[in-house]
């Protein structure tokens, strides 16, 4: 076999490594999240007001964990042992839930794990991109297939979790999530290679390097694009939480569509990602950003102002628009931004999106209760067009390795 060959086989090796463990860490984390609510209110027989307690300390925690292991990835270490021992507090996590009903132990002990673990994905995603700056490939086109095994996680997940929740049990369900994040270690170890972190070959002149280096509340670019991250999310996030409550209470239409809506835009949503890591070259970040939000701002107002089943499903599709570029190009928008800190830019990505879920639960059931569902979305709308201007207030980048 030729060196060459022998080359493009060990690439396609690790290529498929990243695949597999993306889809795998994806796995456990959508197994675990869609019924913890359902566990703790059925198995640890805790109320509602603690329910959501744990649900805000678990995404501060995680907020907090996650960044602190990112500063500290993108100076020392090896980030492939980093991923291991995000996973190895995976697997802790899954452990404590499994074997204890204790709210105490599992608000404690069981959330410092999973804020441990909740940097799995951003140092994956960080590997990746550095992987794919050493190894000459196309790294917005790498990062979008990457991506969208993410997305394909979190297709197949829920189901998988509810059917084994309610099958065979709580405990079977998070052994499983542990043993998913046992092969995710072992992919990590084997198959994922070690790569010179950040390197500043990447920048053009000593001017980009400062700029990349300043505090990330100095730099303007880092905190509009994450303003604008924060607040399309939030839209985002008000709307999963409330569209079956409107789709029912309101609108008086089956029960079954919320699913039918969430299954479609999903299913979309993983062409649109892959799409998107293509355009990158001819229309550039910043404008497919504004793409994304227009389609959101039209998706925003078709809820607002149709209200049939077909009019719904019609609208998906600016809804996985909206959703699909933003997933994908976000995440490299914030490296471009931050290339000496590849672990920080990911993390910030994924940051933002906790820290939106955070803000939607609380703002959906405040003004749900004293101004009804039909204003969420007319707050949603105001969202995303104020994303849309701090979006206009950030430069597109340096020009991403084709």
């Amino acid at each position: 076999m030729s060196k060459a060959s022998s080359f493009r086989q060990k690439q396609s090796i690790v290529f498929l490594a990243f695949l597999i463990t993306t889809f795998i860490i994806g796995i456990a984390g959508a197994l675990q999240s869609p019924t913890l609510s359902r566990f703790l209110t059925f198995e640890v027989n805790v109320n509602s007001h603690l329910v959501g307690l744990f649900f805000s300390i678990n995404a501060l925690a995680s907020i907090v964990g996650s960044f602190l292991l990112a500063k500290y990835s993108d100076k020392k270490g090896d980030r492939r042992y980093i991923v291991i021992f995000c996973c190895l507090m995976g697997v802790a996590n899954s452990v404590t839930f499994a074997f204890t009903r204790h709210y105490f132990i599992l608000i404690t002990l069981g959330v410092l794990f999973a804020a441990l673990s909740s940097a799995a994905m951003p140092q994956v995603f960080a590997l990746a991109r550095e992987y794919a700056v050493k190894s000459g490939r196309n790294v917005v086109a790498f990062n979008s297939i990457i991506r969208a095994q993410l997305s394909l996680a979190w297709v197949f997940g829920p189901p998988i979790s509810f059917g084994l929740a309610l099958s065979f049990g709580f405990t079977v369900m998070y052994l499983t999530a542990m043993s998913m994040f046992i092969i995710a270690m072992l992919f990590v170890a084997i198959f994922l290679p070690s790569v010179e972190k950040n390197p500043t070959s990447q920048l053009s002149s000593a001017a980009d390097l400062q700029a990349a280096n300043i505090p990330l509340w100095k730099n303007r670019n880092i905190v509009c694009l994450l303003l604008s991250t924060v607040f399309m999310w939030t839209a985002n996030m008000m709307y999963i939480i409330d569209m079956p409550l409107y789709v029912d209470l309101v609108l008086h239409l089956p029960d079954s569509l919320p699913g039918v809506l969430m299954g479609l835009a999903a299913g979309i949503e993983i062409p649109v990602m892959l799409i998107a890591g293509f355009l990158v070259p001819s229309l550039g970040k910043r404008n497919l950003f504004f793409i994304a939000i227009i389609c959101g701002l039209i998706f925003y107002i078709g809820m607002i102002f149709f209200t049939s089943k077909f009019a719904l499903l019609v609208l998906q599709l600016f809804n996985a628009l909206f959703i699909g570029i933003v997933a994908n190009i976000g995440i490299i928008y914030f490296q471009d931004l931050l290339p000496t800190r590849m672990g920080v830019a990911s993390t910030l990505f994924n940051n933002g999106i906790v820290f939106s879920v955070i803000l939607a639960g609380v703002l959906q059931g405040f003004v749900s209760d004293a101004y009804g569902h039909e204003a969420i979305y007319w707050i949603a709308l105001v969202m995303v067009a104020v994303s849309l201007l701090f979006c206009a207030l950030v430069k597109d980048g340096k020009k991403t390795s084709q």
